[in-house]
């Protein structure tokens, strides 16, 4: 369920990348192919702790 998860997290994550880069590019920052990876995982991780959150406080209001 959880890798399920986070295989849903990557395709988000994969889906805004372009406009990422293109942010990116207009600041001057370039975003080279073996970054891409770490801020992807960096992302999912910032992904799953809000899931996380949203989840706990579904719960508490039950």
């Amino acid at each position: 369920m959880e890798q399920d998860r986070t295989m849903q997290y990557m395709a988000i994550a994969m889906k805004y990348l372009p406009e990422a880069k293109q942010m990116l590019d207009e600041t001057g920052l370039e975003l080279e192919p073996q970054h891409i990876q770490p801020l992807v995982s960096l992302l999912t991780k910032v992904m799953d702790e809000a899931y996380e959150l949203g989840k706990q406080n579904a719960l508490d209001i039950e």
